[in-house]
């Protein structure tokens, strides 16, 4: 950063008392010499997780609570022609329910795609889509209230193929998107067709990733309650306590729908049990809740089933990518072309953003001269998909990484030298205008390669089991926000009272990251103080200044500068105070372990016991100052003495308050100019004001005769700037590996006719402890010039490249390329038995997983004989001359 460099790297003036002296500058060389930044730390919520006594939305009960129910549709596309709710409040403990017209104005997290409504309109357009919502007085009872709502619904030709859906000309899913089509970009940056003339080889190919969700421990869960306005009686605010990502946006939807100012709305965000961008927007359930308890005048809490999780969705996107890749016989790369179609379900979400990362983050890892970009969201009568992990980079990553594994054995060059041919030479701009600073993928390739034994055992190793290498990026926040507004990314507020307690006040949302473990590390570091001292308030739109989410791994790197920004303020005003009192220069203090002492002096020796601080002078001080230097005491003693070496914090903060004040700072943070892209159409997806790196090697063995792949060990480098708690670090990427695995090998959302066929986790198979392998987590330290301390993302950037590093590790155990994920063993044996010629058998639903054309259905039946509800309107239980239960497989 220019301008505002010397908030975060100070010279050493007067203003040097903002940072912590003790931090290097980041021209200097590494080093560690922090007293907590660097250091494993426990999340400082640990205890209320792992005890029980933190609180969950599902945990929350007001008096008067009521159970809200919501009915889905069960038709993929069809108009709602007539509601009758009337068998449903008449029966007894229903108190309210509440239909489209409830709440008739639309939403969405997008600026661009306001097209949701809270429950439907005028038609549904998946089968999960909200229809009418019960508040009763348990659950029982609003889910026997549901059964009593009867909906007639004209039924309406469905689309569930994105290329087939960009086909249609009438029953469109929207009437204002022609063609189903979402939206659709094409970007061409440098001369691609120049770059294919001069390469020496090409590949070109389809690699279709199938569908995954996130699959969070925790469902999606909303409490909604209006207060009754002392001065008039009447409804008053609101206050929603949500399972959510970002209170800020929630706030900002539930104004529009609810037709409320902001400042009537209270979000509130208590402990999550996992998000991965499932929480990232605004879920139904939130604004239906609020919807429910203003008719129903008594809180309202809705908790989602598992099912109605899988409905809700917001995950990974179908995606086909077709792309051309060229390179020099030396293994440069001189070109790249990829035309990508996303299947985004029935609404528009985050498509947009999704779509242009796709195409963005072609750039940023490697050097690649020419890109042509040719991206396509598409509507489907399906879920809706929206940010998911690794939003947007995911699949078009498997693609590219595998392609380039396929072109390294045409020219007969090693998989890890290919990449390291490619390499950025930053500081950069790419050709696509994304700029980078900080650049560890060098290390973090040359960590991989040897701690795997890459050289001495690639190619090697008995038949069936071998290695394969990948690397991945990803974005530290956007650079640009979505709601299109200059404010600041992030603000954090700090006060300290006399007592020597510091409170943050972050809007940042802790979503199980350790955001808030980091906000103390930075605020504690900052000031010079201990950990205990820091007290974190977050995510409650009442008492935090406005931070716009947790999602894009943008927290550690936009908060922890607001953060670090606000204790620097804060240190100033105490160093100016502090200096004073020990007659020096407030650029000569140093602020560490709860003490300020004079640069070039060794700092006191202070010992401390449970309840006392025990001094050089072996006096006993309180550590209550409770709003005045007590009589008698330490303080008073030392007051009275004349100018001092050292200070305690407390006696520092006592000497603030004494000569400023009210002691508090704000930080903000936004990215600056020259991180903010180019000016195509387009251009503010993909711009971060940093990005971090990944290298992965996976060893893996294929069991010829069931197609099972066993990954055995990953070793997984991730560059994250500088590692603020390395625990933490060490934890996100083996998340980051395992997350990937799942949708290597196990996890897939099947579809048939537009119904989901495994809506429950022991259906959708995310892999099992027994299931994981070993990871060696690796961290590398690039020290990012314009990070807090130098750290940048470290959450999401490792996923991507685990599923391609697994599909080179198939192809160098057993020789098949699988262009298809997951690489179930139905499509591994497919693709081994062709390749031997074996008695073709239809594993895969006649698609080649090597080389597949188009999606593929479930092949089974949406019906079975006996009682049970009609499901679906196309079962054939539903017709005439029903045909024999049982499925084409």
């Amino acid at each position: 950063m220019k301008s505002d460099s010397s908030l975060v790297i100070p010279k050493r003036s007067e203003e040097s008392v903002v940072a912590n002296d003790q931090r290097p500058l980041n021209n200097e060389p590494k080093t560690n010499d922090f007293s907590i930044i660097g250091k494993p730390t426990a999340m400082v919520d640990a205890a209320g997780k792992t005890t029980g006594a933190g609180k969950y939305t599902d945990d929350l009960s007001l008096p008067g609570m009521l159970i809200g129910r919501i009915l889905h549709s069960p038709y993929p596309h069809a108009r709602i022609k007539r509601i009758d709710t009337s068998g449903a409040e008449k029966l007894e403990g229903v108190v309210a329910v509440v239909v489209g017209k409830d709440a008739p104005n639309p939403y969405g997290i997008l600026p661009v795609g306001h097209d949701e409504y809270a429950l439907a309109l005028d038609k549904v357009r998946y089968v999960g889509d909200n229809v009418a919502c019960v508040a009763a007085v348990d659950e029982a009872t609003a889910d026997q209230a549901l059964e009593l709502i009867d909906v007639e619904y004209e039924l309406l030709p469905a689309y569930f193929d994105p290329e087939e859906s960009m086909k249609a000309e009438s029953d469109l899913i929207h009437d204002n998107k022609p063609h189903n089509l979402e939206k659709d970009y094409h970007h061409v940056f440098g001369d691609p067709e120049k770059g294919f003339a001069e390469a020496d080889q090409l590949a070109e190919a389809r690699f279709i990733a199938n569908e995954v969700t996130h699959a969070a421990m925790e469902p999606h869960s909303t409490l909604a309650a209006f207060e009754i306005d002392s001065h008039t009686g009447n409804r008053g605010r609101l206050t929603v306590q949500s399972s959510t990502q970002v209170p800020y946006y929630l706030q900002h939807k539930l104004s529009l729908v609810l037709e409320m100012p902001m400042s009537q709305i209270r979000v509130i965000k208590p402990l999550v049990g996992g998000g991965f961008g499932g929480k990232s927007e605004v879920i139904p359930l939130e604004i239906i809740a609020a919807i429910a308890a203003r008719k129903a005048l008594a809180p309202v809490k809705i908790t989602y089933t598992r099912e109605e999780v899988f409905w809700a969705h917001r995950g990974r996107p179908r995606t086909i990518i077709d792309l051309k890749t060229g390179i020099k016989n030396d293994g440069r790369i001189t070109a790249v072309k990829a035309r990508v179609i996303q299947d985004g379900g029935a609404y528009c979400s985050y498509g947009v953003v999704t779509i242009l990362y796709s195409g963005a983050l072609l750039g940023a890892l490697y050097d690649i001269p020419n890109i042509q970009y040719d991206g396509y969201r598409v509507l489907t009568n399906k879920p809706v998909c929206g940010a998911m992990r690794g939003h947007g980079t995911v699949n078009v990553r498997f693609a590219f990484e595998s392609q380039l594994d396929e072109l390294a054995a045409k020219v007969g060059m090693d998989s890890a030298e290919i990449r390291q041919r490619n390499l950025l030479q930053p500081p950069c701009i790419t050709v696509n205008g994304l700029r980078v600073q900080s650049y560890g993928l060098p290390e973090c390739i040359e960590k991989t390669v040897e701690r795997s034994g890459w050289k001495q055992r690639k190619g090697k190793l008995p038949k069936g089991r071998g290695l394969g290498i990948a690397c991945s990026h990803y974005v530290s926040g956007a650079a640009n926000s979505i709601i299109r507004s200059d404010m600041p990314h992030s603000t954090v507020n700090i006060k300290i009272d006399r007592d020597g307690g510091v409170v943050v006040y972050t809007g940042a949302s802790e979503i199980g990251q350790g955001s808030d473990t980091m906000t103390a590390q930075i605020a504690a570091e900052t000031l010079g103080c201990s950990l205990g001292r820091i007290k974190i308030v977050a995510a409650d739109t009442d008492l935090t200044p406005i931070d716009i989410g947790s999602y894009s791994s943008r927290v550690t790197f936009m908060a922890g500068n607001a953060t670090l920004r606000a204790a620097a303020e804060v240190k100033k005003r105490i160093a100016l105070a502090a200096a004073r009192k020990m007659n020096c220069a407030p650029e000569d203090l140093i602020f560490r372990d709860d003490i300020l002492y004079k640069q070039g002096s060794a700092p006191p020796a202070v010992s401390k016991a449970a309840d006392d601080d025990v001094t050089q002078s072996g006096a006993s001080v309180s550590g209550r100052v409770e709003g005045q230097i007590l009589r008698g005491s330490l303080q008073q003693k030392r007051k009275d003495e004349g100018p001092k070496d050292w200070m305690t914090f407390e006696e520092a903060v006592v000497a603030a308050i004494d000569f400023h004040g009210a002691l508090t700072g704000t930080g903000s943070y936004a990215p600056p100019a020259d991180a903010r892209g180019g000016k195509h159409k387009g251009a503010g997806v993909g711009p971060s004001p940093a990005y971090s790196y990944s290298a992965q090697v996976a060893e893996v063995t294929v069991d010829e005769d069931t197609g099972e792949v066993t990954v055995h060990k990953v070793w997984a480098a991730h560059d994250c700037g500088r590692a603020l708690n390395p625990v933490s670090v060490e934890g996100q990427i083996i998340g980051s590996v395992w997350m990937g695995m799942g949708q290597a090998l196990t996890e897939e959302m099947i579809w048939k006719d537009g119904m989901l066929m495994n809506p429950g986790l022991l259906e959708y198979r995310s892999p099992s402890s027994v299931e994981s392998p070993e990871v060696e987590p690796i961290i590398v330290e690039s020290i990012d010039p314009e990070g807090p301390f130098g750290a940048k993302e470290c959450s999401e950037g490792s996923l991507a490249a685990t599923i391609p590093a697994i599909a080179n590790a198939i192809y160098d155990a057993v020789g098949v390329r699988l262009h298809e994920s997951p690489f179930t063993p139905e499509r591994v044996l497919a693709a081994l038995r062709a390749k031997k010629n074996a008695k073709h058998i239809n594993l895969t639903e006649g698609i080649d997983p090597t080389s597949p054309a188009r999606f593929r259905e479930h092949g089974g039946s949406l019906w079975y004989r006996g009682k049970g509800p009609k499901r679906h309107p196309l079962d054939p239980s539903r017709r005439e001359n029903l045909a024999q239960a049982g499925g084409d497989d």
